[in-house]
């Protein structure tokens, strides 16, 4: 059994980076009422995240590749664990999102790290099975997070669900380095500067982009602020694109984007973060300001779209790299589509089984689509590129969730609005539902036009599931 203790390791980690994703929604209510936070500094507790992982994913891709995956994910093992902590003891909304965004970046060292250690410690029968122990335990956490979100904030308050990161970490860090035990060193490109320059113009890029979605919905489209960030963060892409056709040592090798495939799959994970995750924020706050449910009851209430992921990528996930990639998750983005749209039946009169549905048929979209998109993109490079792949595909995700967020944010804002807390949200969540799920059809109809098998074999495909970013996947995938 002492093999195996390099795949608890990671997925410890990995347990702990989705959870926290999930486990913040249900304790939004919570936070705002004891930091007296607008609606806006929600968001971006959230989003804060989401967004530091997107800007930096790629950027730990790239040091993993140079200075090898095992140092990478300690050291953003113990930034994330001093960041949790930190954040438990916030005074205020300002402290708290500033924390949440150092949690961003030892989330994103970690999250880059996870894939390749695995397949760095184990070989042939082996590494599959690591694979699908991983993907069933990110899974899991995915299921977890809300209704353990809920559970510590009802018996502990909504500190509890940081301090609970601590143990984790401890055990996590003990056993990779553990004598005898410990991860494998894992091989890396020695020397070479890390493109900073790419680093900084994608960072200035989702940071103004989402900064200007979330603005919007306080200010108007109209505003300068607003038009501004917007305008900026353009510039921003162009410096970017520019830079990283000039630099030897690229944060993303544009010539990757040439194969159709590759492009399809970022798109894909992309659009899938927003359909099927970003909306969850929103539904959480409806469920304990409108319907007053316990964060516990809220988080139970949308605990069915993670729990039926887990348990279709589970009975499918071995069976899914016999199909042409594109099924899968094409079929699947379909799926999420048609299950956000089923949530539009949420009124005014509602109650939480309203979700019941939508959630289940999103969960199947997410089991069936998340386990090839990895697998997939991996195969469809060199090896060498694998780290940039993994930046890339994991970026893709969070940027998702982060634009979601902002994006439905800003819906959500434009349309709440009628006599009761009820009335106000129904009418709010009626076009975030039905945006997100016009999404998830438009990314299944992307998918299906656009990837293939890559001509090298797709290796057994992880069980993944919804994390974001997010999860976490990575999430959640948070």
């Amino acid at each position: 059994m002492r093999k195996w203790i390099p795949l608890a390791a990671v997925c410890l980690g990995a347990f702990m980076l989705l959870v926290d994703v999930s486990i913040v929604n249900v304790a939004l209510p919570d936070m705002s009422a004891d930091l007296h936070s607008s609606f806006t500094s929600l968001q971006w507790v959230v989003d804060i995240y989401a967004l530091v992982l997107a800007a930096l994913l790629m950027v730990c891709g790239s040091l993993g590749d140079r200075l090898g995956h095992r140092r990478l994910y300690l050291a953003g093992l113990v930034v994330f664990a001093v960041a949790s902590l930190v954040c438990a003891l916030a005074p205020d909304a300002a402290t708290l999102i500033t924390a949440r965004a150092v949690q961003g970046v030892g989330g994103a060292a970690m999250m880059t790290s996870t894939t390749a250690l695995i397949a760095g410690a184990y070989q042939g029968r082996d590494r599959g099975t690591a694979f699908g122990v991983w993907g069933a335990v990110n899974g899991a956490a995915a299921a977890v997070g809300p209704v353990l979100g809920g559970l510590l904030t009802d018996q502990f308050g909504w500190r509890a669900i940081f301090v609970v990161n601590l143990p984790v970490a401890a055990v996590a860090l003990a056993m990779t380095l553990g004598k005898g035990l410990a991860l494998p060193r894992t091989a890396h490109t020695a020397g070479g500067r890390v493109d900073l320059a790419g680093a900084v113009s994608f960072t200035a890029f989702a940071a103004a982009l989402v900064y200007g979605l979330i603005e919007s919905g306080a200010r108007g489209w109209g505003s300068g602020v607003v038009l501004g960030s917007l305008a900026g963060s353009a510039l921003a892409l162009v410096v970017f694109v520019v830079v990283e056709l000039r630099v030897g040592r690229p944060l993303l090798d544009l010539s990757l984007l040439r194969g159709r495939t590759f492009t399809g799959l970022l798109l894909g994970g992309l659009l899938l973060s927003a359909a099927a995750f970003a909306e969850l924020t929103y539904t959480s706050l409806w469920l304990q300001q409108a319907l007053h449910l316990s964060p516990l009851n809220a988080g139970l209430a949308v605990s069915p779209m993670a729990a039926t992921a887990f348990v279709v990528a589970l009975a499918t996930g071995r069976a899914l790299h016999r199909f042409p990639p594109q099924l899968p998750i094409g079929i699947g983005l379909l799926l999420i589509g048609t299950g956000t749209l089923l949530l539009t039946a949420v009124s005014s009169t509602s109650g939480w089984t309203a979700l019941l549905p939508g959630m289940l048929v999103t969960g199947v979209g997410v089991g069936l689509s998340t386990p090839m998109l990895m697998a997939t993109a991996l195969a469809s490079v060199a090896p060498q590129r694998a780290g940039m792949a993994s930046g890339a595909l994991n970026t893709s995700r969070q940027l998702g969730y982060a634009l979601g967020i902002a994006a439905l944010g800003t819906i959500f804002q434009q349309h709440a609005h009628g006599g009761s807390a009820r009335t106000a949200f129904a009418a709010g969540l009626h076009p975030v539902f039905l945006t997100a799920g016009l999404t998830g059809l438009a990314a299944g109809a992307l998918v299906l036009t656009l990837v293939r098998r890559p001509h090298a074999p797709t290796p057994a495909a992880p069980i993944a599931t919804s994390a974001p970013a997010g999860t976490p996947v990575d999430s959640a995938a948070h």
